[in-house]
């Protein structure tokens, strides 16, 4: 069974976008979304810093538009038995899946960016991935510093989220048995209660949704369940914001399922180096340029034939 991944936010590099844009039909796709949301994401794809990148706004509408692009050079979605983003990646799994529309799936992120961004403006805010350590220690430690561990994503990788005093004093002193502690591209404490304004947006904005059932096996990343239905993702998808990303649960329930292969939507990389680690022997594809696309079919047909 091959599972389709989409990374979430930090994934993205000055002009990522670029080579994306050379297939057919995408520069036109890009130009259509950006219409809709009322944002240049052709720009902030290829000409972009990456301080322009690093807003939440922008970034986390562009890596939904460039996890669309890349997933629609996969074919058909029959291919795949279930489907999972990371963070921000859920909304390109939601639209994947069928239970959003390319457009509303679009139009949700950039209001989630926003609101998010927003949050983030209230107190100076920052996440770190603690490498490395036993579970149980590194939480215990991160709440002793007043952190939450927004990001427990399996394979000895969990990310803290609090106040910039806190992550330095995470730096300062990282927990015993961890390899080191790596602060991320990221504006805010993201899935945490600083994210609480946040929810109160998405909330009001879901209510012009009429989201379909998933098409095949979405797994959430709030507690790696299968959903089944259109109105559930979507109510997760809008308190995800504000709670812990449960990866480490997501990798679990992909080898329960039988999980024989993965392939992690642009910007690949992050989720498919997790998946070495905790899924080891599961050969997997990152697209990280087109290049990468016809790697990405042979893994496919492989596991079709």
């Amino acid at each position: 069974m091959l599972v389709l991944v989409a990374p979430g936010q930090g994934a993205q590099t000055p002009g990522f976008l670029t080579p994306w844009l050379d297939l057919p039909g995408a520069a036109d796709r890009v130009a259509a979304w950006s219409d809709a949301i009322g944002l240049d994401l052709a720009h902030y794809g290829t000409n972009a810093d990456a301080d322009e990148i690093r807003d939440t706004a922008v970034a986390q509408p562009l890596l939904v538009a460039a996890g669309l692009l890349s997933a629609a050079s996969l074919g058909s979605p029959a291919a795949f038995g279930a489907v999972a983003g990371h963070s921000v990646g859920e909304i390109t799994a939601a639209a994947y899946a069928g239970v959003l529309s390319e457009t509303d799936a679009l139009r949700l992120v950039r209001t989630r960016g926003l609101a998010m961004a927003e949050a983030s403006a209230v107190t100076e805010t920052g996440m770190a991935a603690v490498l490395g350590g036993d579970r149980d220690v590194v939480v215990a430690h991160l709440e002793k510093l007043g952190l939450t561990p927004a990001n427990i994503n399996g394979a000895g990788q969990i990310v803290a989220a609090g106040t910039t005093e806190q992550i330095d004093a995470l730096v300062a002193e990282k927990p015993e048995g961890a390899m080191k502690v790596v602060a991320l591209k990221v504006a805010g404490a993201f899935h945490t209660h600083h994210m609480a304004p946040a929810v109160a947006v998405l909330e009001k904005a879901a209510e012009a949704l009429s989201p379909a059932d998933p098409a095949l096996a979405y797994v959430s990343n709030k507690d790696g369940l299968v959903v089944a239905t259109g109105a559930d993702v979507v109510a997760r998808l809008v308190g995800q914001v504000a709670n812990p990303v449960r990866w480490d649960l997501c990798m679990e329930t992909f080898a329960q399922l039988g999980v024989t292969g993965i392939v992690e939507l642009c910007p690949g990389g992050t989720l498919t180096g997790l998946a070495k680690r905790a899924l080891k022997g599961v050969p997997s594809v990152a697209l990280k340029t087109p290049d990468d696309l016809d790697k990405a079919a042979a893994l496919v047909a492989e596991q079709t034939a």
